[in-house]
């Protein structure tokens, strides 16, 4: 990469950092701070922490759409805005149904696919692999630290502490944006390609390729969201450990899963092997949900998150570089925002349905949900690579 490349996706994934760090920071406290709140029930408290997904799905393809039209940086600052409105109205309520109204708030600022496009703006075709792997593991980096920061947080100042904080992320990540992101010129945007009107949203639809990335990012956040319903009961209930000291498995566990995610990467990268180590990610995701609803108790449960972390930070990863093979030229906003809005709707339905479903059948039946989707996804997303492959004539994803 240049140094202006090297620039842009540094911020990029600093921006996209900001704003996942946001979100993700609620995921291991509302299940067990959300109780105290006026009103909760375990259906409310699933669709608190799944609610800011359906405003998302609503909203990436407009946002992407008028991305390509007005500009990216815009867009951004008039998600991050909406953002830190809802982050607020969360922090002051004290009722589930207060925060489900903050939390759909924050998702209206649904700016993923407009980030992603950006990063495609701003670096070259044969860095722009490289660029969306960055970018994806800083969401993973994110998810690791939410873990950690949310309950040290919520230690000292419960949930709205944490919804504060928020607030202040956003605002830094719109003073990212004025003054570190670069601006790409026109002729790099989404306008400027498309030239005559075609039907963006059709191709994005029909692609096989995205089909299949689709589908699967839309399990792996239907799989998070509905986990933790369920994972922090675990560690409360099956290892006897105080909510305030939460932040303690999950570093452990998390620090401990470089050793898995690692050398994932280095077999795929280096070793030319794609395919098998997306596999085993799945597999992996597969075998922490066997562990931890059949063996909810003491260590097998560290064992199931460990495995747990290691499949999901390294798809996390791996997703949005595979998009960026796979995406047609001219379309990149309205695309990567059809992308996103199947994540964000899986974050949606895995937390309402998720809590549904633990309020009438109980965690075990959720994660046997999980399970199985986590195995239909493996058996479709394999002929993924093939499709790649074929829309490439780059290195960088050998075939397998």
């Amino acid at each position: 990469m240049n140094a202006l490349e090297r620039r842009a996706v540094s911020t990029l994934a600093l921006l996209y950092s900001f704003r996942m760090l946001g979100l993700f920071m609620v995921l291991p406290l509302l299940a067990l701070y959300a109780p105290e709140l006026k009103g909760a029930t375990p259906s409310l408290i699933g669709l608190a922490l799944g609610i800011y997904g359906l405003s998302q799905a609503l909203l990436q393809i407009p946002f992407g759409w008028l991305s390509d039209r007005l500009g990216r940086k815009p867009v951004i600052i008039g998600g991050l805005l909406l953002f830190a409105l809802g982050s607020l109205v969360a922090a002051l309520a004290d009722s589930v149904q207060g925060v489900i109204i903050g939390r759909a708030l924050q998702g209206a600022g649904a700016i993923a696919s407009t980030v992603m496009a950006l990063v495609a703006d701003l670096t070259r075709e044969e860095q722009r692999t490289k660029a969306m792997a960055i970018v994806g593991a800083s969401i993973g980096l994110a998810f690791t630290l939410a873990l950690i920061l949310g309950p040290l947080v919520a230690s000292f100042g419960g949930l709205s502490a944490v919804f504060y904080l928020t607030v202040m992320l956003a605002l830094l990540g719109i003073a990212v944006v004025l003054f570190l992101i670069p601006t790409p010129s026109s002729q790099s945007q989404g306008q400027a390609e498309v030239g005559p009107r075609t039907n963006l949203l059709g191709r994005s639809l029909r692609d096989p390729g995205l089909l299949r990335l689709n589908g699967g990012v839309f399990v792996l956040h239907f799989t998070l969201m509905a986990a933790f319903l369920v994972i922090p009961a675990l560690l409360q209930d099956g290892m006897a450990i105080q909510r305030e000291s939460h932040w303690l498995v999950y570093l452990a566990v998390v620090l401990l899963s470089l050793l898995g995610v690692l050398p994932l990467m280095r077999i795929a990268e280096r070793g030319g092997r794609p395919r098998e180590s997306f596999a085993c990610g799945i597999i992996l995701l597969a075998l922490s949900l066997v562990l931890l609803a059949w063996l909810p108790s003491g260590w097998w449960i560290a064992v199931g998150l460990w495995l747990f972390f290691i499949g999901f930070n390294y798809l996390e990863a791996t997703l949005p570089s595979l998009v960026s093979k796979t995406v047609f030229s001219g379309g990149k906003g309205t695309a990567l925002g059809v992308y996103s809005t199947c994540q964000f709707l899986g974050t949606f339905i895995g937390g309402a349905a998720g809590g549904a479903i633990i309020e009438v059948w109980g965690a075990t039946a959720l994660l046997l949900v999980c399970l199985l989707l986590m195995l239909t996804w493996l058996f479709l997303a394999l002929p993924t690579f093939a499709v790649v492959a074929s829309k490439t004539s780059e290195a960088e994803l050998p075939q397998s």
